[in-house]
């Protein structure tokens, strides 16, 4: 595994400064540097660091203290601390507030150079042990988040941001977008992973027994012949409860959430003793939650309890650059499970794939996939395996190796796509993210017929 070789020194002797960067430069290494506690709190807000060296003695504050503040923001760097007197009271101060190891003034480049090898070799077991832990943690059945697109790259540096705290969660988008996915990876990454993950669909009918799956009842509560349920929210108790859908869940319902959400504590079904509990909330909804609170079909108070941390999930046509990743991962999925030798598609099917609408968002590629992986009789996906109204409705891309000619097809037939779903072009500009001049520029150069 290859490490970023990056150094951070702070210490406000520049000669000493200086010195340690210039040679560590020579030696590869990428340095920045800091005389302030101030400035090196600065530059490791704004940069990645594998390393900090430290002085002990700094003009407005103290390397110990730095140090500690330092792995607040990065809790995986590792620091050095330079000392003028390595005294056993200094050194223990050091390992305690956490320094890997420690260099005496004057610093030998040679000791320097010895420590931080072992550091970084350190550095590289620490990082593949967490990634064979993660790997081990795994839950089978539990899917990736596929892609690298710019839209998805946004998404998961909010999500882990937002993992890292306790806050309850809104996920808001499209039908078949994977927003359960998304909500399993919040837990994962959050203070209650090694605690349940559990999941109710909000749409499930009657209420009675929505209430009784959610808080449990006591026995003979219901009017369905039905023993004592403890509920989802009690069997969570110390984890993540995520609401699937939770605009259909019914005003009623809605106060006795927001009871949970605000105290802590739900009532069971037919019981007059209310049982604490200690759960995260995530919630997913297709529907715009604030419309329906100014209708009177949503729980107001609820609504600004979940809204505080709303995540949008992008639907697939705003991350078209994941597609082939995801028509990859499918295929190696339904492939292995059907237990055929499908190792991926063509470029004609992977450009078609890229071209289609996708209203069914990540859900409905799946299912395409599957279908063709099942009808494939080669080990390359054509466009004949694909579902019939993939293929026949729009041509592909064409096939041609000029990318220009490639891009200018791709573009025409996606503003064409775009305009016809519009009610006016003021619409179809927004959607683009085109001024209305540039739309019809565009117009224009790509010869498009209007209807």
């Amino acid at each position: 595994m290859q490490l970023n070789r990056s150094v951070l020194i702070v210490e406000d002797e520049e000669v000493i400064r200086t010195s340690l960067a210039e040679y560590l430069t020579s030696e590869g290494y990428e340095t920045m540097q800091a005389s302030t506690v101030a400035k090196a709190l600065e530059l490791a807000r704004d940069r990645d660091f594998n390393v900090a060296i430290c002085d002990v003695q700094l003009p407005d504050g103290d390397g110990i203290e730095l140090l500690r503040r330092l792995q607040n923001i990065k809790p995986s760097i590792f620091v050095l601390i330079i000392t003028a007197y390595a005294t056993v009271e200094n050194t223990i101060s050091a390992f305690k507030a956490g320094a890997f190891d420690y260099l005496v003034k004057p610093v030998i480049f040679d000791d320097l150079s010895h420590k931080l090898n072992r550091l970084f070799e350190y550095q590289k077991i620490f990082y593949e042990n967490q990634i064979l832990r993660r790997e081990l943690a795994r839950s089978p059945g539990i899917e990736e988040i596929v892609g690298s697109s710019k839209a998805l790259q946004k998404l998961q540096s909010t999500i882990r941001k937002i993992a890292a705290t306790n806050s309850n969660v809104l996920l808001f988008g499209e039908s078949g977008t994977g927003k359960e996915l998304f909500a399993r990876s919040i837990h994962a990454n959050g203070p209650k992973k090694e605690q349940r993950f559990l999941a109710v669909n909000c749409g499930m009918r009657p209420i009675e027994l929505l209430e009784s799956q959610l808080f449990g009842s006591a026995a003979s509560s219901l009017q369905y012949p039905q023993a004592e349920q403890t509920g989802v929210f009690k069997n969570a108790d110390g984890g993540t409860v995520y609401l699937d859908e939770i605009s259909q869940l019914p005003l009623g319902t809605q106060g006795k959430l927001l009871r949970a959400i605000e105290y802590g504590e739900i009532l069971p079904l037919g019981s007059a003793e209310p049982v604490k509990v200690d759960v995260r909330l995530i919630a997913s909804t297709t529907q715009d939650l604030a419309e329906m609170v100014k209708k009177g079909e949503f729980e107001e108070d609820l609504f600004y309890r979940l809204d505080g941390m709303k995540i949008h999930i992008p639907a697939l046509r705003e991350r078209v650059d994941d597609i082939p990743e995801l028509v990859e991962y499918f295929i190696t999925k339904h492939s292995h499970k059907m237990g055929k030798r499908v190792t991926g598609a063509t470029s004609e099917t992977i450009r078609t794939l890229m071209s289609a609408e996708w209203k069914g968002n990540v859900r409905q590629l799946d299912n395409a996939i599957e279908r063709a992986v099942m009808m494939c009789d080669d080990t390359l996906i054509c466009l004949n395996d694909l579902p019939p109204e993939l293929h026949q409705n729009e041509p592909p891309l064409p096939d041609v190796d000029d990318l220009r000619l490639a891009l200018r097809h791709y573009e025409r037939m996606h503003i064409t796509r775009v305009l016809k779903d519009s009610t006016d072009k003021r619409e179809a500009a927004k959607r683009l993210k085109l001024g209305l001049s540039s739309l019809y520029r565009k117009i224009e150069e790509l010869d498009i017929e209007l209807e």
